[in-house]
């Protein structure tokens, strides 16, 4: 069996999907032979700026317009729409030779996408007679956008019932839809206790723990939300994780603590399912994957200024079940002491993110897409 898992590098979370699918693929199926490739490093240079430096450059400065667009561009397609859906795709085409290339050339058993445009591409060449591998879509976000939406696909899997909604309601029939949950790093599957955590990465567990995300690209009011969780007067350790952005990684180095807190500062790290673990608190924009990690380990999260659009929708979905608050900077201080000055709340936003954690994602959209690939693999 071949199978290709296909993402792009706009954020880190579709990547994050993309390893954790082809994770649990290998170890579904070890004989199969499992490629994970991202389209934007397939593409020239050029695309590679416009398409993911054009999002996060928007995300940045201009989110309101961002979120404008997405609900825009969640409308019905009409005559305009269909027309504008066809001059992006021959740009995406044009840019993205390579990735036709490796589509074509190869004779894949199935090929799954974590991002919209490896998608897009993938179905354009099954509708012109070029690929016949069947296709699949992991949706990872907690609701499911029209541009997820490409034909010919065999199988979208979806975080929950809000998102299988979604696709329904734009017309994929139910028995192309699964709810498996967005895929996250299969050791998510495994139990933690949350005081092993603490001991095995230095903690000392006399006071919260608050863990403070940071995302792949640093973006939003990071110090002001940094400097508001340093204003709680309740003695607390935080935790905070500025990724892959050093500069910003030295920058809340050189803030000033008070010192009833312990701070630490983290660039990447590989120990994030423990970090999440030891946490009493997380404290993050809500990205897909971010959101399903958290889940799975059980920790609440207190959402900063979500991105209009699918993070907002996102932030949404935690509200409604009771697996988080919302804040801004200005509120996040207040939030905060009132949250760890109240045990039983804090108990049962636990408790609720627990239960809607789908920590076996991964391992369940690894059985729906060998599923996928033998039934193709059966002569008609």
């Amino acid at each position: 069996m071949r199978l290709l898992v296909l993402s792009a590098s706009v954020g880190s979370g579709h990547v994050r999907a993309a390893q954790a699918v082809a994770l649990a693929l290998k170890a579904a199926r070890p004989d199969a032979e499992v490629r994970s490739e991202d389209v934007l490093g397939l593409s020239n240079r050029s695309f590679r700026k416009v398409y993911s430096g054009g999002y996060l450059s928007l995300a940045a400065r201009a989110p309101h317009m961002l979120g404008y667009l997405y609900d825009r561009l969640d409308r019905p397609r009409g005559s305009a729409g269909a027309l504008l859906d066809r001059v992006r795709l021959s740009f995406e085409r044009l840019n993205c030779g390579a990735l036709a290339g490796l589509l074509e050339c190869e004779p894949w058993d199935a090929v799954v996408s974590t991002h919209f445009l490896p998608a897009e591409i993938a179905a354009s060449l099954r509708r012109r007679g070029r690929l016949s591998a069947p296709l699949a879509t992991v949706v990872t976000d907690f609701e499911a956008h029209r541009i997820w939406v490409h034909s010919p696909c065999e199988l979208y899997l979806a975080a929950g019932s809000e998102a299988a909604a979604c696709l329904s309601s734009m017309g994929i029939r139910a028995e192309r839809i699964q709810t498996t949950g967005i895929p996250i790093h299969p050791d998510f599957s495994r139990p933690l206790r949350r005081a092993d955590c603490r001991l095995g990465l230095g903690l000392a567990g006399d006071r919260p723990v608050i863990l403070q995300l940071c995302g792949g690209a640093g973006m939003g009011p990071v110090r002001e939300v940094f400097r508001a969780i340093l204003g709680c007067e309740a003695p607390l350790e935080l935790v905070c994780v500025a990724g892959r952005n050093e500069s910003l990684r030295r920058s809340l180095l050189a803030e000033a603590a008070p010192a009833r807190h312990r701070v630490r500062i983290l660039g990447f790290t590989e120990r994030m399912r423990e970090w999440m673990g030891a946490a009493d608190l997380l404290v993050s924009k809500p990205g897909g994957l971010t959101v399903s990690e958290a889940l799975a380990v059980g920790v609440p999260l207190l959402v900063v200024d979500p991105i209009p659009g699918q993070e907002s929708r996102n932030s949404d979905h935690l509200l409604e079940n009771g697996a988080g608050l919302r804040a801004t900077p200005k509120t996040l201080c207040a939030k905060l002491q009132g949250l760890l000055a109240d045990p039983a709340r804090m108990l049962s936003l636990r408790h609720a993110a627990l239960l809607l954690g789908r920590p076996r994602a991964a391992a369940d959209a690894a059985q729906a897409l060998c599923a996928l690939a033998e039934r193709a693999a059966v002569p008609a």
